[in-house]
């Protein structure tokens, strides 16, 4: 194609995206989007399309990244379902005034909260959850009242086109809208001004997205990721405590898209004495887990398979494979790895592995694993196996994270009671539950008065009667202000 023919077909993608903007600005401005009645309709409307559309979702989510439905549904669609439901639920109890106390001296007077949508969001999704990424911050969005677009991950394409084809159909769609497309678009999307973005992938990325809003002062939510430490203490571990912890710590590392998640497991901390013993239980029941290949899901391309088959051809870290390594580049399938001790300044240790390769880090003392975890950047998870309540406490009171979970992994992510975001570099924004829906609104404080009582001492001219009041108010000291007051006070 020449450059005249690129050009002209970026200026005609540019009036669509254009349009579809303007489109979404009506409709929002139209006012319908503030109905409890608008949002339950879309909320409903998402519900039956996750339940009349199940298969064709699987079907995605496996043609994308090799996705087992039971894995699809466990970790998107029932996810997605739930959290649907929960908004439906809730949403008058969330879009209720909240009243707040007013001063005595204000009297009569009334205050309240009153939660508003924000207006025309954008959301970029990423690849890794490509469903449950895109549907989940747009449970909230609509919930809130916004009217939304959404611009899928252009590395998972089947799912992509599953919520092009199919969003319309089941909500309004003139305030929600699907842009599919490559980086370029979304490139030109964030050319346009929206009243809040919310973006799931790379740090990279994200800085270019933070660069484009700030032309707009757009507000930026950003889920990140990091390198999620796993602690795991064995030192009061039972055998029936070992097993359980390998159980949940592989759901924690190779179960969730095998290992492209970005709360997964990226490394476990463990005392040099009790290296061994996790070591032969994990490999156990990863043989018993995966004893067929197709229940674990797909590496999303060959960029990202060539990525993770570099970390481990590193000759400095070669050596430390213990289990796994095996690659087979034609399904895109890299066996569920184990190292010990790779070098601490190699690529897997330094940079966010998003793979089915785990490093097993020892230390002489699990405390220790506090400070480890402190030198790294603040992370989107924390995980600790123990039974050691000072061992929790400190992790609580010395680490900074998103969330800390304890002798579990990623369930966290399902709880909508808890706010899902990070920290540092690992983001900022939460959402999930009413979470979701307070990121995509604005708190407007209201507050009437009446006027009956009217204090003058407010106001000029100034003198010091005046000042010694308004010392008493500022205290809430109305007993001595009543005596100054009235004279009775000096």
């Amino acid at each position: 194609m020449s450059t005249g023919a690129m050009a002209g077909a970026g200026a005609e993608a540019g009036g669509e995206l254009g349009e579809t903007v303007r489109e979404l600005r009506e409709a929002y401005g139209g006012g319908r989007t503030r109905s409890l009645a608008w949002r339950q309709a879309q909320l409903r409307g998402l519900l039956r399309l996750l339940k009349e559309k199940e298969a064709e979702a699987f079907q995605a989510l496996h043609k994308d990244l090799g996705k087992h439905h039971a894995e699809a549904y466990r970790d998107e669609v029932g996810v997605l379902i739930k959290s649907a439901n929960g908004a439906l639920q809730q949403l008058g109890k969330w879009m209720a005034p909240d009243r707040v106390w007013v001063p005595l001296i204000a009297w009569p007077a009334t205050a309240q909260v009153v939660p508003e949508p924000v207006g025309v969001v954008l959301i970029f999704s990423c690849w890794n959850f490509p469903l449950g990424l895109s549907l989940e911050p747009l449970i909230g969005a609509i919930a809130a009242g916004n009217a939304v677009a959404l611009k899928p991950s252009e590395l998972s394409p089947c799912t992509a086109r599953f919520l092009a084809d199919n969003i319309g159909n089941y909500m309004d769609a003139s305030a929600v809208k699907v842009v599919n497309g490559g980086p370029e678009v979304g490139e030109q999307l964030m050319e346009h001004r929206w009243d809040k973005v919310l973006f799931t992938g790379s740090p990279r990325i994200a800085r270019s997205v933070m660069a484009a809003a700030a032309r707009h002062l757009t507000p930026v939510a950003l889920e990140l990721g990091g390198k999620c430490p796993c602690i795991f203490d064995a030192a009061a571990a039972s055998a029936r405590d070992l097993q359980v912890s390998a159980n949940r710590i592989i759901a924690g590392k190779w179960s969730p898209c095998a290992g492209q998640a970005c709360i997964a497991i990226d490394y476990v901390l463990v005392e040099e004495r009790f290296a061994p013993v996790l070591i032969k239980v994990l490999k156990s029941t990863l043989k018993r887990f995966f004893q067929d290949a197709d229940h674990m899901a797909r590496i999303v391309n060959q960029r990202h398979f060539e990525r993770l088959s570099s970390l481990l051809k590193d000759r400095a870290v070669a050596p430390s494979i213990l289990h796994g390594g095996s690659m087979d580049a034609k399904n895109l399938y890299i066996e569920p790895t184990i190292l010990l001790n790779p070098p601490l300044d190699s690529a897997i240790m330094t940079e966010e592995i998003f793979g089915p390769l785990l490093p097993i880090i020892t230390v002489k003392k699990i405390e220790d694993s506090i400070a480890f975890v402190k030198a790294m950047p603040k992370p989107l998870a924390i995980y600790a196996f123990t039974r050691d309540a000072a061992l929790r406490r400190r992790v609580v009171e010395e680490t900074s994270s998103g969330s800390v979970t304890f002798n579990d992994a990623v369930v966290q992510y399902a709880i909508d009671g808890l706010p899902f975001g990070g920290v540092g570099q690992s983001g900022f924004g939460q959402y999930h539950g009413r979470h979701s829906f307070e990121m995509f609104s604005h708190k407007k404080a209201v507050m009437k008065r009446g006027y009956l009582l009217e204090l003058t001492l407010r106001y000029p001219p100034w003198d010091e009667s005046k000042v010694t009041l308004m010392r008493y108010l500022y205290r809430f000291n109305y007993f001595a202000f009543v005596l100054a007051f009235l004279g009775l006070r000096r």
